[in-house]
Order: structure tokens, then sequence, then C-alpha cells
């Protein structure tokens, strides 16, 4: 009886082939990086067949309506920075937003980079596609309710976050190099 661990060729064969699909994974990412526009085209396509597949199902509304919770979730990430003005009035310490003109300028770091946002999205739709195939998750709802609380949400949400802007004064896009006035 073999009780030392990793010795099982079979293990350490499907090991070496996980090990393998992973690293040309990530050599994949590591290519698109730079190229922001066709990544998110890709996703675009992604979303417009998952799209497709629940309107030609007619069905899957639930899986649709957590989608749309990640995703605006995943938004409210994007848009918030790193650190938080709220927060970082209490402690005091550390760089923060700048808060009146004299302040020195500092870029808006995100909470979730471009990047992340993209990959988790992409991977959020894929799985929501993949579920589309299991008739156990395409539960009967009416779904302009769900439309209609995903929609409540989303405004109050984003109405939170806006606010939020306003007060502490900062814009989550850059629409090139910052001019002093």
């Amino acid at each position: 009886m073999n009780t030392g661990g990793g010795d099982n060729p079979s293990t350490s064969a499907v090991t070496q082939l996980s090990h393998d699909v992973w690293r040309r994974y990530q050599h994949l990412l590591d290519k698109t990086t730079p190229l922001v526009l066709y990544r998110w085209i890709f996703l675009t396509v992604i979303a417009c067949i998952y799209a497709l597949r629940v309107y030609l199902v007619q069905g899957f509304y639930i899986i649709t309506y957590g989608l749309g919770i990640y995703i605006l979730q995943l938004l409210i990430a994007f848009l918030s920075p790193q650190v938080d003005p709220e927060i970082q009035d209490l402690i005091d310490d550390g760089p923060g937003l700048p808060t009146r003109g004299s302040d020195e300028f500092r870029p808006f770091v995100r909470r979730l980079p471009e990047f992340k946002f993209w990959h988790t999205l992409t991977k959020a739709f894929c799985f929501a596609f993949v579920l589309t195939f299991f008739s156990a998750f395409d539960v009967p709802v009416f779904w302009p309710i769900l439309l209609f609380y995903w929609l409540v949400l989303f405004i109050s949400t984003m109405k939170r976050q806006i606010m939020h802007m306003v007060k502490y004064k900062y814009v989550p896009f850059t629409f090139g190099k910052q001019v002093s006035s």
C-alpha cells in the first residue's frame, strides 16, 4: 500500500496537464492585456450570445437576474476608488483624493482595475451561459418583476454612487492628460 503523497503517476500527469493548461491560459491573458478594445468587443460578443440563448430558450431568468446583480456589484467596485474617502477622513493618514483645487493631483486608482473587471465579467457570462444548459436552473418566474427589481436596485445604487462621487469630487474616468489651470 502506497501511503506517500504525490507518487501516483496518474495524479502527476493530471497535475502536469492542469498546470500546462493554466500556463497557456495565463499566457493568452497576458497577450490580451494591451488589447483593450478587442477584449471589450470579445465580451460584447459573448454577452450577445448569452442574450440570444436566453431569448431563444425563453427561460433562465433567475440566472440572468443573478448575473445582473453580479455585474452591478462589479460595476460599483470598478467605479469606486481603492481608498474610500469616507474611511480616509476617519483615519486621516496616507494619500487620499484631492478635495480642494490647491491639493496635489493624484490619479484615480480603482478598487477593481479595468482588466480584472473585464476578466471577471467574461468569466461570469461564460459561467451563466453554461448554466443555461441545465434545466434545474430554469425556474419559472414572472420576468418583468425581476427586471423591475433589478432596475430599482440599479437606479438606487447608481444614485448613491454618483452622490458619493460628487461629495468627494472624483471622476473614475480620465480623458487625456490633466492640465492645471
